[in-house]
């Protein structure tokens, strides 16, 4: 297709001027070299400062560094008014944590930074940005989810607890925005190799045979979705197939999962179980 195709929803990667989320983490820094090889103008922010330098000078002229922990107020101001300085029109929000763990095992402070660093903080800057992006003549919000904002798995209660919540903050923000000129896409990937997943959690998805991409891989489904505005894309094989069937067959979902449990709690929960 070409880029006039009336599919579409961009013109094309150069003259887009990005913020991205989550930027020095493993789908969030595949998204930078994957926009900035498409000729996008991007401010990318995150934590780990030098992560970000580096992005810096990989691609000179393209990328603008604003290290920042979302949660904190004062570093979201810093961030928005650094996107207003290169007029941002485009949010690409890719943070977030995650860690595995039976909910019963989870401490107090482990469910609140879930809950902030995934949600609230997420909330909070699209909030702060969307005057910016209502003057724009096309603005865009991207939310990244995650399979398990779709299918409530055992060990990932916290972190799916916080992306069903993501996901039901952007239908309902694309539902108000509808007469605007901002549009809110939605992009779910299943489960990725980055460092956000401890070594346990792969070792259990490799027990259980579920697939796992690439980074880069998923940076460049992200990318596809947004030229086409789709508006919710499910990433994976059988991950969406599953979604469907939880919201239709609960039931059909728990008997599967039931059968998932021993090996579960193996690889998650060693201290009550077998080791890995």
């Amino acid at each position: 297709m070409r880029w006039s195709d009336p599919h579409y929803l961009i013109e094309g990667w150069p003259g887009q001027r990005v913020l991205i989320t989550g930027a020095s983490g493993g789908i969030g820094r595949a998204l930078v070299d994957e926009l900035a090889a498409a000729g996008a103008q991007l401010l990318v922010t995150g934590r780990d400062a030098a992560t970000l330098e580096r992005l810096c000078r990989r691609h000179p002229g393209q990328v603008t560094a604003q290290p920042a922990d979302l949660t904190r107020a004062e570093d979201r101001a810093q961030l928005v008014r650094a996107a207003e300085r290169l007029d941002c029109t485009m949010l690409i929000n890719a943070a977030g944590a995650n860690r595995a763990a039976l909910f019963e095992d989870t401490d107090d402070a482990t469910l609140e930074s879930l809950v902030t660093t995934n949600l609230t903080a997420t909330l909070q800057l699209t909030r702060a940005l969307l005057p910016q992006l209502r003057r724009a003549e096309q603005g865009l919000v991207i939310n990244l989810g995650s399979a398990f904002g779709h299918i409530g798995y055992p060990g990932q209660a916290a972190y799916c607890a916080t992306k069903f919540a993501l996901y039901g903050f952007t239908q309902a923000l694309r539902r108000e925005l509808a007469d605007s000129p901002v549009q809110v896409l939605y992009v779910a990937p299943r489960a990725t190799r980055t460092a956000m997943n401890a070594p346990a959690m792969e070792q259990l998805n490799q027990a259980l045979g579920n697939a796992m991409d690439a980074p880069e891989t998923v940076a460049v489904q992200v990318r596809r979705a947004i030229e086409r505005g789709r508006k919710e894309t499910r990433l994976g094989g059988a991950e969406p197939i599953f979604a469907r069937l939880n919201a239709l067959f609960p039931g059909l979902i728990d008997r599967a999962l039931r059968r998932q449990l021993p090996t579960i709690r193996r690889f998650i929960a060693p201290a009550k179980g077998d080791t890995p």
